[in-house]
């Protein structure tokens, strides 16, 4: 406080001597403008001036100071009190933790201890009660399942067992009982079980063939469903309705097993056999206690029952399943049900249907496809009738009220009537290519397949003919009338072919009428069913019969006819349709001439395949002639006698087995080139020939002979044998080299003067059959070395 107060005075004593420090500078300044009189005035006020400040400041000081001096006092008396709690605080601590912290820890203790011991006797009296409540539901259940109160006594059941897992559930309590309570409440499931099977079995009973007896037409007439009729209110009190054991069923969680033991027998043996077989007709013979479902025989009209008819079939079936057994709701009795209120029917229903309405899409519906476009309108009772069936199972709630797979199946017929059509055309072909070959019928040019006459296109179709006339030029529309074309100029050639491949052809065009009548989809899917056809053909003939076609020229003949007759075919086959199918075809995918060269290259390899293995027996035939040198050995001459025999008798019976198969021009032609191969192997192998003696050459000569009198008697394509001389008489046509063989036989028999006339310098016949070295060498070979020879050789040149 003195401290303060002497800083306060020299704070005074500076702010005084500033301010007189400031009057006597301003004094100063003004000391040069001022006389000595006005000087000493202002000395006097200024000192007066000073006076006064001094004793402001005092004031000033002591008002400060006596204000400051209670707050300093109390401030002093705070901090003795101060002081005094704290030591009061100091001797409490000391206490509490000597004595109080002391006492604490020992009622801690206690009451953990206390704690304990109140959770375990809670545990045990929880357990207590639950074991109460087991003993209670088990002695309950015993009491309703003596009076026959099946549902009570399952709900007892089920409550013990809800009690017993609760027991189970403890961790860190087990006792020993538990495991002797699981086997009891066991053993009483299974006695509940026992005595509601045994109710069951006599609510419905199966009697059904012998299990070793296959399930067939025969066996399913014994079968019979024997249901209890539900009991008055009088028969209630002596035994239980089907609805108590079915309900006590759901209790123990065993109805859906027991129903689907149900479900599976009533389509083995009930359902199924009705869909399968249309003789079949269930009825039902009521006593007085039961009503039986049994089975009798009708005779059916058709082979496969109608829908109509499998409908109501079912239908009756399972109204009586829903009258007898079924209608019981099960929600009263399962308290903890996901799926919410439902009866045994709908339960029934969620089991079977999906097996059930397969069976019917597959053994019913799909017999009941037409197989032709204009069936389809009568297909509309067949849709209107799964309609019905489905909402009177709906009203039995065997269905939920969802559309199911069978009527979605009925309402799509215009895609499974494609599909079904397409399917029974590929079968149809596939058994048509299949078959064999060899059952052949004569083709003309007169002949046509017997195809219905084609509905006249619609007024479109005629404004795009018309239209598309007025584009071409005028000189292409008037023709000159004197040039005609034969009718036969773009006609197949008289043939023979496989029975099947016409009729496989008349398969194609009554599929491509079907398209003219069918609804878009189906028109493109029949449409490209009729490709397929030919394209099968195509991959499955040529590998089928592979073995036959290699080893049997006939059956390799008819398959070139066929392929070419195919071919045809196919040139006109889409125009012929084109503006009488649906529009997206009718811009010219309508086509079947991309398949047209690949259809002629497979008749061609196989016929020519063909002539390569004969013409390789030709040649093999041939080289046991023994190069035909050496003729005056007997020996030689006969092998080689016996090799051209056996040429011609192939030739001949090759002659024989295309004879009234291949058009006239193939069949020249192909035996014209079997036997120019044979006569230009011969021609070959004289001519390199180095000796010929004049007996060889007589011995050639009648070789010869032999193949140029009996060589045109191979060409017989006709049966008529007055018709084939033509074409034996046009041999060299058909035979490259017969000119070229006569004139060897010319060489073997002439003189050198004959040879050279024949050569007539270059431009005879025999120039323009053989060549100047070959010719020589025949004279080398035929004459011996003189000055006529020499002078032979020098004119062939």
């Amino acid at each position: 406080m003195a401290l303060w107060l002497r800083c306060s005075r020299g704070a005074a004593r500076r702010k005084m001597a500033a301010g007189a420090g400031s009057l006597v500078a301003a004094v100063l300044a003004h000391s040069g403008r001022l006389d000595k009189e006005d000087l000493g005035t202002r000395i006097g006020r200024l000192s007066r001036r000073v006076e006064e400040l001094k004793g402001e400041v005092c004031t000033m000081i002591t008002k400060k100071y006596s204000e400051f001096l209670p707050g300093m006092q109390n401030a002093e008396e705070l901090v003795v009190r101060v002081d005094g709690l704290a030591r009061n605080i100091d001797l409490l601590r000391a206490g509490v933790e000597n004595e109080v912290q002391r006492d604490l820890n020992v009622a801690v203790a206690e009451f953990t201890e206390l704690k304990q011991q109140l959770e375990q006797d809670t545990l045990v009296l929880s357990i207590l009660k639950k074991l109460q409540e087991f003993d209670t539901a088990l002695k309950e259940y015993n009491t309703a399942l003596l009076e026959k109160k099946y549902i009570e006594a399952a709900q007892q059941l089920e409550k013990a067992r809800s009690c017993l897992k609760m027991l189970e559930s403890r961790k860190g309590f087990e006792l020993k009982i538990l495991k002797a309570l699981g086997t009891e409440l066991t053993v009483q499931t299974q006695n509940m079980l026992y005595h509601l099977g045994e109710e069951w079995q006599k609510l419905v009973v199966w009697k059904l063939p012998p299990s070793k007896e296959t399930i067939g037409p025969e066996s399913v007439m014994h079968s019979e469903l024997h249901l209890c009729t539900l009991p008055s209110k009088e028969e209630e009190i002596a035994g239980p309705p089907v609805a108590s054991v079915l309900q006590a069923f759901a209790v123990l969680g065993e109805l859906r097993t027991k129903l689907k033991t149900f479900g599976k027998l009533l389509l083995k043996y009930i359902l199924k056999p009705l869909i399968s077989y249309p003789f079949l007709q269930p009825f039902t013979e009521e006593q007085s206690d039961v009503v039986i479902l049994k089975f009798k025989s009708e005779k059916p009209d058709l082979d496969h029952s109608s829908p109509v008819e499998v409908f109501d079939k079912i239908k009756f079936v399972l109204e009586v399943l829903h009258k007898y057994l079924l209608n019981v709701p099960v929600e009263q009795c399962v308290e903890d049900r996901k799926e919410g209120r439902a009866t045994l029917a709908e339960l029934l229903g969620d089991m079977i249907w999906e097996e059930l309405s397969d069976c019917l899409i597959q053994n019913c519906l799909v017999n009941s496809i037409p197989t032709n476009s204009s069936k389809l309108e009568q297909y509309i009772e067949v849709i209107q009738s799964t309609e019905e069936f489905e909402k009177a199972l709906k009203k039995m709630q065997f269905l939920n009220g969802d559309t199911t797979d069978l009527l979605k199946y009925a309402r799509n017929v215009n895609s499974h009537f494609a599909h079904k059509k397409c399917q029974d055309v590929i079968v149809a072909a596939r058994n048509l290519m299949t078959s064999e070959i060899h059952n052949t019928v004569k083709i003309t040019p007169d002949s046509c397949v017997a195809l219905p006459k084609l509905p006249d296109p619609g007024s479109g179709d005629h404004v795009k003919m018309q239209k598309t006339s007025k584009l071409l030029p005028n000189e292409v529309l008037s023709l000159d009338n004197d040039s005609k074309l034969s009718q036969y100029t773009f006609s197949l050639p008289t043939c023979r072919i496989s029975a099947s491949v016409e009729k496989l052809m008349e398969l194609a065009y009554q599929t491509l009428l079907e398209t003219t009548a069918s609804t878009d989809q189906c028109c493109i899917q029949l449409f490209y069913s009729v490709r397929n056809i030919f394209q099968l053909f195509y991959d499955v003939v040529p590998t089928y019969h592979k073995e036959n076609l290699q080893k049997l020229p006939q059956l390799a003949a008819i398959h070139h006819n066929n392929c070419m007759y195919i071919a045809h075919h196919l040139l006109t086959m889409g125009h012929q349709f084109r503006y009488r199918l649906t529009s997206i075809l009718c811009d010219g995918a309508a086509t079947f001439v991309d398949l047209v060269p690949g259809f002629r290259r497979l008749g061609m390899e196989c016929f020519l395949a063909q002539m390569r293995v004969q013409k390789g027996e030709i040649l093999e035939r041939l080289s046991s002639a023994r190069n035909f040198s050496n003729m005056d050995d007997e020996e030689n001459y006969s092998a080689a006698n016996k090799a051209i025999r056996q040429v011609l008798h192939q030739l001949k019976r090759l002659g024989k087995v295309w004879q009234d198969v291949l058009p006239v021009n193939v069949y020249c032609k192909a035996m014209g080139t079997l036997l120019n191969t044979a006569l230009s192997e011969m021609v070959t192998r004289i001519a390199a020939l180095e000796d010929i003696s004049a007996e060889d050459a007589d011995r050639l000569y009648s070789l010869c002979r032999i193949m140029v009198e009996e060589g045109p008697q191979v060409f017989t394509p006709l049966p008529e044998e007055d018709k084939n001389k033509k074409y034996q008489e046009e041999v060299p046509v058909y035979v490259q080299k017969w000119m070229t063989f006569k004139e060897l036989m010319i060489i073997l028999q002439a003189n050198l003067q004959e040879i050279v006339d024949q050569w007539a310098d270059g431009k005879g016949p025999l120039a323009a059959e053989f060549s100047p070295a070959e010719v020589k060498g025949l004279i080398r070979a035929l004459f011996q070395n003189t000055e006529r020879r020499a002078a032979a050789l020098a004119k062939i040149k």
